[in-house]
This record gives C-alpha cells, sequence and structure tokens, in this order.
C-alpha cells in the first residue's frame, strides 16, 4: 500500500480525509497530531479513538511543547512580536514547528506522501506545504478538501453514507488552544464592525479585585514567578491560568493573509501579552538606546517572515542569533498587577537598570557633566542643521 502520515487534528476536515485516502484511495493512512499546548490526556485519547474508527493504520500523538518553545516562542519573547502591534502569532508560530515535526516523522516511517486537510481559502495551506516542499520535496502533497473544492455539507454527507456516525454539528465558535494563545473564530469574526460576545472567549472573568505579581527574568526568559523557579514553559502554563482569572489578553486581530486577503480572529492570550509587555519594559531599563532601536525593525520583520510561512529561510536563523545576543543583561524582576480585563505593569528591579541615579536624575540634576559641557554638545549637536539653513537661506 502507499504510506500516507495525515496531519490530523479531528475535526471534520482531517476525519474526511482519514476516510476518504484510505477507504477510496487506498493508502496506508497515518495518523499524526502534534501537541503544541492545549491538548489535555482525555483530549488526546478521544482523538486517538476517533481517527482508529475511521480506518487509519496508525495515530501517533508527539508532544512538541518544548520543541515550540525553544524553536519559535523564546525569540517572539526576546523581539516582543505582535503582528500589527496586537496579534502573539499564537496559531502561526504553532503551524511551523506542528509542519516540521510531520514532515521529520514521515521520513522516519518512510511515507511517500503527506496530507493535511487545509481549503485553498487560509493561511495553513502555505505554511504547511513550504515547510513539506523544502524539507521533503520528494514526498508527494495530498490535500482533498483543497483539491476538490469540498463544501462543509458535501464531506459530512460522504462520511454518513460511509457509516461514520459522529456528531459534526458546528461549534458557534471555534477554538484553537495553545501555550502561546487560543485564536477564536465566530460569525462575528467574519465582519468588520463587529465584537465577539463575552461568552465565546474560553476563559471567564473569575476573580475579581486586584492580585500583585513578580515575574523573573534571566537573560530574557521567564524563569520565575513569585520567587518560584520552573521551566519557562511550566511558567507560561501557570501565568496563563493566573491571568486567564482575570479574563485578561482578550482582542481581535486584524490582518493580511499570505493569501492577500484580509481577516480577522479573535483571540485570549494573557499570558504572552503580559510576558511580552513585561519583557519589553524590562528592556527598556537594561538596553541601549540602538539596541533597542535595531531589535525592534528585526523583530517586526521576524515576525512578519515567521506569520508568512517563510521560518526555514537562512535569514530567521541570523535574526534569532541577534535576538538573542541583546538578552545578555535582560535578568531582573518585573512587578505586573492583575486587575478584572486588564493588567498594569509597575516598574522592574535589576542589577543591569541603566536608570542608574549615580548618573544624574531625568529633568532634575546631573552628576556627570558641567553646564558647559551640555551648551557645548547642544552647539555642536545642532550644527549641521545651522549650516543647512544657512546655505538655503531657510529663515
Amino acid at each position: 500500500m502507499k504510506k500516507l502520515v495525515l496531519a490530523y487534528s479531528g475535526g471534520l476536515d482531517t476525519s474526511y480525509c482519514a476516510k476518504y485516502l484510505s477507504q477510496e484511495k487506498g493508502y496506508e493512512v497515518h495518523a499524526v497530531s502534534v501537541n503544541t499546548g492545549g491538548f489535555t490526556p482525555e483530549e488526546k485519547k478521544e482523538i486517538e479513538e476517533k481517527a482508529l474508527k475511521l480506518g487509519v493504520a496508525t495515530y501517533s500523538n508527539i508532544e512538541a511543547v518544548d520543541s515550540f518553545y525553544n524553536k519559535v516562542v523564546k525569540y517572539l519573547i526576546f523581539g516582543n512580536v505582535l503582528k500589527n502591534n496586537t496579534y502573539p502569532l499564537s496559531v502561526s508560530a504553532e503551524r511551523i514547528v506542528q509542519a516540521i515535526e510531520i514532515v521529520n516523522y514521515a521520513k522516519k516511517i518512510g511515507a511517500q506522501y503527506i496530507a493535511h486537510g487545509s481549503t485553498g481559502a487560509g493561511n495553513d495551506q502555505v505554511r504547511f506545504d513550504m515547510i513539506f516542499q523544502i524539507l521533503a520535496p520528494e514526498i508527494e502533497i495530498i490535500t482533498p478538501i483543497r483539491d476538490e473544492q469540498l463544501s462543509r455539507q458535501e464531506e459530512i454527507g460522504y462520511l454518513k453514507k460511509n457509516g461514520v456516525d459522529m456528531s459534526w454539528e458546528k461549534a458557534k465558535y471555534s477554538i484553537n488552544r495553545g501555550l502561546w494563545g487560543t485564536s477564536v473564530g465566530g460569525e462575528e469574526t467574519l465582519t468588520s464592525h463587529q465584537s465577539l460576545p463575552e461568552e465565546a472567549y474560553p476563559s471567564q472573568l473569575k476573580s475579581e479585585g486586584s492580585q500583585k505579581i513578580k515575574l523573573t527574568f534571566s537573560q530574557g526568559e521567564l524563569i520565575a514567578i513569585d520567587g518560584k523557579e520552573d521551566s519557562p514553559v511550566k511558567n507560561i502554563e501557570l501565568l496563563n491560568s493566573m491571568a486567564s482569572q482575570y479574563a485578561i489578553g482578550r482582542d481581535i486581530h486584524v490582518g493580511d493573509t499570505i493569501i492577500g486577503i484580509k481577516g480577522r480572529v479573535g483571540f485570549e492570550a494573557a499570558a504572552p501579552l503580559i510576558i511580552i509587555k513585561a519583557h519589553h519594559t524590562l528592556e527598556k531599563h537594561v538596553l541601549t538606546k540602538w539596541q533597542q532601536h535595531h531589535k525592534e525593525y528585526l523583530a517586526n520583520w521576524y515576525g512578519m517572515l515567521l506569520h508568512e510561512g517563510q521560518y526555514l529561510d537562512e535569514v530567521m536563523r541570523n535574526i534569532e542569533v541577534f535576538l538573542a545576543d541583546t538578552q545578555k543583561n535582560v535578568s531582573g524582576d518585573v512587578f505586573v498587577t492583575l486587575h478584572p480585563y486588564r493588567f498594569v505593569v509597575d516598574g522592574i528591579q535589576s542589577g543591569h537598570d541603566l536608570m542608574n541615579a549615580s548618573f544624574g536624575s531625568y529633568g532634575e540634576m546631573n552628576k556627570g557633566w558641567t553646564a558647559d559641557d551640555a551648551k557645548g554638545f547642544i552647539k555642536i549637536n545642532s550644527n549641521q542643521n545651522k549650516i543647512y539653513y544657512h546655505v538655503n537661506k531657510i529663515n
């Protein structure tokens, strides 16, 4: 039989692929899910049972949370990356790692084909196909939903006709959970003027009042919360569980898709938004002016290229080296207060804080130069434009 690896989520599209490719096309289908955060043990078991009922030869769930953090999330934090100053790239970042894990699995078992359930109208088809083609050009890509332009009802009809009796009722809101945030889609996000209602978000407000927390960073990575050390992944998960009690991190992202149309999606990303804001605040205290300047545009390019599926371009490794090098002194504590629906970064404490009182206090007093030094500096600093205005007779 023709050996095929199917990127399997357990949803309608990939379930159709599992049944159709094994029964109609004669492939030996090996279904694979990649956990980049968000799967519970119960959900993993349920997805496996569903896949086996559909007739796949094998099912595997690959644990890739740590890989996701080390390959991508770490650099999104180092770069304070928010797409369009809003979105922490929750889903697009996941897809890159999932694609890499799937193609590695296909090579491992000697598969000649890889399939996924993407339609022809979204970003994921680009991300998956590009990774597969670059890392395994010898493996053929199969995409039944995209190629046959199937409607949801056609897929359901086929599965029912072939004895697959499962509930395919479309949820009012589609939820995609991961380590770096949760996307939320619904009929409101298909419009330009409606907001998502309260009940659309998976985390509801449970805590009133406020709560102060301390986040400890070491060379840019979150190593402790309130003095208790753990791995960055565990700290992200813990912070998310704490902050989601306050319904923090909700917003709607409007962006340009890879295929050229505008897209709108809701998201809930309590931990990512707090970590990025806290990390950025710490950087403003410990990095030089020019480090911050160059970091900003390079990080913006990093996020854009990641979103566009260009993760394997070597320039991404170049930018990662730069971002990592800027983190040498990004160590210290950041103090944050959680409130219902919002948070406040109160301040930082670091041995690398360049806001050092021994050199003077801004707008108050200087200790490192004289008045004559200041006057001379200002005179020379204005010299270029003084000459320009004189030569061009500008009053």
